[in-house]
Formats: C-alpha cells, sequence, structure tokens
C-alpha cells in the first residue's frame, strides 16, 4: 500500500498503479517467497518520459520499463529511490529546490555517511532492477478476469472524482470519465446483496476507503473501470544484490 500524496502532493497515480500491479505479478513470480519487491516510483518520474506529477497513461510506464529492458536496464528498486512525490515540472513542497534529472544519482542511489564526516550520495553502476519481457492493454470485464486469474494483477483507468469522499462498500456509480490509475487485485462476491465486485488497490493510503482499497461493482463498467487496463509480463528482477562500498566497481 502507498500514499502518492506523501511528502508533497503528486499525480503519479499512473505509475503507482503500474508498479504495483508488476510488484504482484514478481511475487506471483516467486511462489510468494522473500521480501517484497517494491519498485521504484520515482525513478519513472525522474527518467520515464511516460508523465509525471500532472499525469500520465495507463499502458506508458510498461512501454517504458520493456524498451529499457530491451537495452539491459530495469527499473530500480525502491531502496535505491525512495519516493519523494517529484518531477522535473513540479514546484509543489521541495520539488522546485532539487535537481529531478536521469542523472546516476536519480536512477538509482546510496550514501555513506553524513557529509560532515566525509561522507557522499553516489549513483550506483549495478543496482537491483526488474524488467518487463512483455505488455499490453486489456478491457471488458471478462478479458480482466481472464488476464488476472492467468497472470496477475492489472492497471486500470478509473473515475476518480467520484470516489474522493469513498468511506466503503461497493460502488455502482456511472463514471464520467477516467482521470486516475489504479491496480485491479482480484474480484469476490458479496453475499448478502448478490454483487460481484473488482478489489481495487488505490495509492492514496490506508486512511482512505477500506485501508486503501476499493470494491468496485464488476461487470458494468462502473466508474469505467473496465474501459482502459493494461498489463506486464515480468522478465527478469535482482534476487541477489550488489554491495557497494567506497572505490568498489559497484558504486
Amino acid at each position: 500500500m502507498r500514499n502518492q500524496h506523501l511528502p508533497t502532493y503528486c499525480g503519479s497515480c499512473w505509475a503507482h498503479g503500474a508498479v504495483s500491479a508488476l510488484g504482484d505479478r514478481i511475487k506471483i513470480a516467486r511462489g510468494g517467497k522473500g521480501a517484497d519487491i517494491n519498485l521504484a516510483v520515482q525513478h519513472i518520474l525522474n527518467c520515464g518520459n511516460a508523465g509525471s506529477c500532472h499525469g500520465g497513461s495507463v499502458v506508458g510506464p510498461y512501454q517504458w520499463i520493456h524498451q529499457i529492458s530491451q537495452s539491459g536496464s530495469g527499473i530500480a528498486y525502491e531502496t535505491s529511490n525512495p519516493y519523494l512525490a517529484c518531477s522535473s515540472e513540479s514546484s509543489e513542497g521541495f520539488c522546485g529546490n532539487a535537481d529531478w534529472s536521469c542523472s546516476a544519482e536519480n536512477v538509482a542511489r546510496t550514501c555513506s555517511t553524513f557529509s560532515d564526516s566525509g561522507g557522499k550520495c553516489v549513483g550506483l553502476k549495478h543496482y537491483p532492477n526488474a524488467t518487463v519481457s512483455e505488455y499490453g492493454s486489456v478491457e471488458g470485464a471478462d478479458n480482466m478476469a481472464k488476464e488476472i486469474m492467468s497472470r496477475g494483477p492489472i492497471s486500470c483507468g478509473i473515475d476518480a472524482v467520484s470516489i474522493l469522499k469513498y468511506t466503503g462498500g461497493i460502488s455502482s456509480q456511472v463514471g464520467q470519465g477516467v482521470d486516475h490509475v489504479i491496480s485491479v487485485v482480484g474480484w469476490g462476491k458479496d453475499a448478502a446483496s448478490g454483487k460481484q465486485y473488482w478489489i481495487v488497490r488505490n495509492s492514496w493510503g490506508e486512511y482512505w476507503g477500506e485501508m486503501g482499497y476499493i470494491r468496485v461493482e464488476k461487470g458494468n463498467n462502473a466508474l469505467n473501470l473496465e474501459e482502459q487496463c493494461a498489463w506486464a509480463v515480468p522478465g527478469t528482477f535482482t534476487e541477489t544484490n550488489f554491495p557497494c562500498y567506497e572505490g568498489g566497481e559497484n558504486c
């Protein structure tokens, strides 16, 4: 669970929805073993050319990760590039006072110690990362369910305006358009009403909705959820770390 609006406001839902679903698929590929892999949204904001804090597309993040995967790179893990909710054009909070270009330090970095003790922060030449072997789009309840059942969660567009004050239950509202991206992780059926619903993970923190999730009625395109979705198949992903010591080849 993530919150795209901390430490300052940033409209990076398109990146959060994509990497959350991709991270789930990596966990599935690993058989649920090992620590969870959180992928670096900030890497996409710094380097992706797929969007910014002012928006992006549903399929754009997967397209970019697939592109860099073809050149032997991948998206960094969040432990070497934490989310700071900034992109180059954003002036929110401290964003206008820092460099958000696609430099080595803004891809993956580490810092050795306090600067007054001689420490420094450096970009890593080699860093844990994940790649995408293929990606695509999907729409319609049946096709979405088949994709999720076959290969795991997907990212989808949704009408955000209608869910700003959502506190729980199954949302059946008619959408007014797509202006937000989330990840759809599965579906279920309400015993009392008999309604089927999508299990949707948002990126507004756990204080919102049902501990960060929303249930959306399945099968009638409620909130426009069933018309713009994307999927990605994980390629290689790092399971052995790259130690970095000052003067070492990985630093």
